[in-house]
């Protein structure tokens, strides 16, 4: 139960410390909407996922106003286009993805997720074809969002996808090049892939998952902020043990709004995603969390040990308020997502070396940064490949979505609008792996992958 004291709690972190529910994620299955001819193939995922989601918008609304929770995204995910397109053609495949657009659009969602492809192991026929057509894809459509996933700690790294994804991102980059180079924003590159995930651009319905299923992300960077300056000058210990009970807070309201749009809307709760998703607004940083610590600028020697401590706290908070905790849960580090990493950023504290150490302790991976449109597909490859072996050698989700701006420079500033801010173009090392990406095949699973 809670007393008046927790209740006024919340109703501040709401009004005063930027707390909200993230999104609200309907995942939907189309394994029956299988079909041989590519037109009633479309049909049918559109009437599935509006049959599905019609109500999904109106259910959030109503949950806002019962609440007063603020309620910032209503998203789709569908299973992975990839398993469905065995047979369809490249155009076959970005009709599909011009159809969830358009069941976007009518459902007036924010994002639909899971033009996706899992080739951790090897490529299928829909695998390739899907991969082929997503720059196409995403440059015609505006709220679809794709994902590969090309390796996991089972599987080890498939470098064959690596080096592909390298192109893709930046023919990406360019045939959306009118935009900001916007198209690269909606893609993400991961290891580890989690079949839960409620955020975007991630976001897939996985194959073990139910028919339908509501999935919450829950964020507050800001309430834990907050708190931190409120605890002084307190020994790390206690600094730890307020962020677990500050986090177990935040995800009872997210409990409490997953139940509630669950039962409103007939289908199972999933999981609560406890993750610490910034956005541009002031007081709302991950970044800030990390020097409200004591760090003088993110990016600054100790960055990685104060998110490391950050990330386990949150976790722990959120798994005493759920048995039902997934996703990603912890701490996001999109660069342009988050005032305080923009600034980091633009003053040079943060790099993208130092990036790439913070994704060991943190949530996910490099995300949402933006580098010199020119940067050849190798290096991207190469960007992609570092990040991906440290989610597959410490068993963790880790994953990429870097922007190479085209016709953008290091320190010029590609602006996406919205949550998904602006980025500083950051500098990135141009001596190339080439020969080493070019070898191919597969780098094998650690050997802690065999814990049968």
């Amino acid at each position: 139960m809670l007393d008046t004291k927790d209740i006024f709690e919340t109703i501040n972190m709401i009004h005063e410390e930027c707390l909200d529910i993230r999104t609200i994620t309907m995942g939907i299955s189309l394994y029956d909407c299988q079909s041989d001819d590519e037109t009633r193939l479309c049909t049918k995922i559109y009437d599935k996922i509006m049959n599905s989601a019609r109500d999904l918008v109106k259910t959030g609304e109503s949950i806002e106003k019962k609440y007063g929770i603020p309620i910032i995204h209503k998203r789709v995910s569908v299973t992975p286009i990839a398993l469905m397109s065995g047979g369809v053609s490249h155009d076959g495949v970005v009709r599909i993805a011009k159809t969830l657009d358009k069941a976007a659009h009518e459902l007036g969602i924010n994002f639909i997720g899971g033009f996706s492809a899992l080739v951790q192991k090897g490529f299928t026929h829909g695998s390739r074809t899907l991969i082929d057509a997503i720059p196409e894809a995403l440059a015609h459509t505006e709220f679809v969002c794709s994902s590969v996933n090309v390796a996991s700690t089972k599987a080890g790294i498939n470098m064959d996808a690596v080096a592909e994804m390298g192109k893709i991102i930046r023919e990406t980059a360019y045939l959306t090049r009118d935009r900001g180079s916007i198209g690269c924003a909606k893609l993400v590159v991961f290891a580890n892939v989690p079949e839960d995930n409620p955020f975007m651009a991630g976001a897939f319905h996985g194959i073990g998952e139910p028919e339908t299923v509501i999935n919450v992300g829950v964020s507050g960077p800001g309430v834990v902020a907050s708190a931190i300056r409120r605890a002084g000058n307190c020994n790390l210990s206690e600094l730890a043990e307020l962020i677990k009970k500050t986090a177990f807070k935040i995800t009872r309201v997210g409990q409490l709004v997953a139940r509630e749009a669950a039962d409103q809307l007939h289908v199972p709760f999933g999981i609560v995603d406890l993750s610490l998703a910034p956005t541009p607004a002031i007081g709302d940083s991950v970044a800030y969390i990390l020097e409200s610590m004591g760090l003088e600028k993110c990016g600054c020697h100790g960055t990685t040990a104060a998110l490391a401590m950050l990330n386990d706290a949150v976790k722990k908070g959120g798994t005493m308020a759920s048995s039902h905790v997934g996703g990603l849960s912890g701490a996001f580090i999109p660069v342009s997502e988050d005032a305080g990493m923009i600034a980091a950023a633009k003053c040079g504290a943060l790099t993208l070396e130092k990036l790439e150490a913070m994704t060991a302790v943190c949530s996910v991976g490099l995300d949402m940064i933006a580098i010199p449109g020119d940067t050849d597909a190798n290096v991207i490859s190469g960007i992609i490949a570092d990040e991906i072996s440290i989610g597959v050698a410490n068993t963790k989700t880790t994953a990429v979505r870097v922007i190479p701006a085209y016709g953008c420079k290091v320190g010029d500033c590609v602006s996406f609008g919205g949550l998904l801010g602006e980025a500083p173009v950051m500098a990135v090392k141009t001596e190339s792996p080439a020969v080493f990406i070019g070898r191919g095949g597969r780098i094998p699973a650690p050997i802690h992958s065999l814990k049968n």
